[in-house]
C-alpha cells in the first residue's frame, strides 16, 4: 500500500468547501466507472472589480476514496476567487502537486477533480449561451512552448 502525503490526509480528514450550492450557476458531474468515484462540483459566479467573471463560491460532493475527496477539496481551494479562464486551466498536475503528490494508482482522482471543475464552468457557459472552453491537445504549442501534452484551452461554439 502506498502512503498518502500529509496534505492529502488533511484534505481527506478535514475537506474544504464540502457541500452543495443551491441554485448553483454551474454544476459538473464526473465519475470513473472502474473505481466507482463520483464527483459533483458546484460553482457560483460573480464579477470582480475589473468586471471579470470569477468563482465566488465553490463546493463539492464526492463519493469515493481518500484521494478523490482530497483532490475535490483541493481543486475548490485552487479555484475559489479565480477568473473562469484561470480556474478552467487548473490541471490534474496542479491538483496533485498542491497535495504534495499522489500515488500513481490514484492520479486519476486528480484528473476527475480538474475535469469536474471544467464541466461546472462549461455548464455555466452553456446556461449563459456563451462559447464553451475546450481542451485542444497540441504537439507543438505556441502559447506555452511545450513540445508535447499541451492542454491549451480554446473556445468552441455550442
Amino acid at each position: 500500500m502506498e502512503e498518502y502525503s500529509k496534505k492529502v490526509m488533511e484534505n481527506f480528514m478535514n475537506p474544504r468547501n464540502m457541500g452543495e450550492i443551491e441554485n448553483a450557476d454551474g454544476v459538473g458531474k464526473v465519475g470513473n466507472p472502474k473505481c466507482g468515484d463520483i464527483m459533483w462540483i458546484y460553482i457560483k459566479v460573480s464579477k470582480n472589480d475589473k468586471g471579470e467573471e470569477i468563482i465566488e463560491d465553490i463546493k463539492f460532493k464526492t463519493l469515493g476514496c481518500a484521494a478523490a475527496i482530497a483532490t475535490s477539496s483541493m481543486v475548490t481551494e485552487l479555484a475559489k476567487g479565480k477568473t473562469l479562464t484561470q480556474a478552467f486551466n487548473i490541471t490534474r498536475g496542479d491538483v496533485a502537486s498542491s497535495l504534495d503528490g499522489l500515488p500513481p494508482v490514484k492520479m486519476h482522482c486528480s484528473n476527475l477533480a480538474a475535469d469536474g471543475l471544467q464541466e461546472a464552468i462549461n455548464d455555466y457557459y452553456k446556461k449563459q449561451g456563451k462559447k464553451i472552453l475546450n481542451i485542444t491537445p497540441n504537439d507543438n504549442c505556441s502559447c506555452c512552448h511545450k513540445e508535447k501534452n499541451c492542454n491549451k484551452k480554446t473556445e468552441v461554439d455550442i
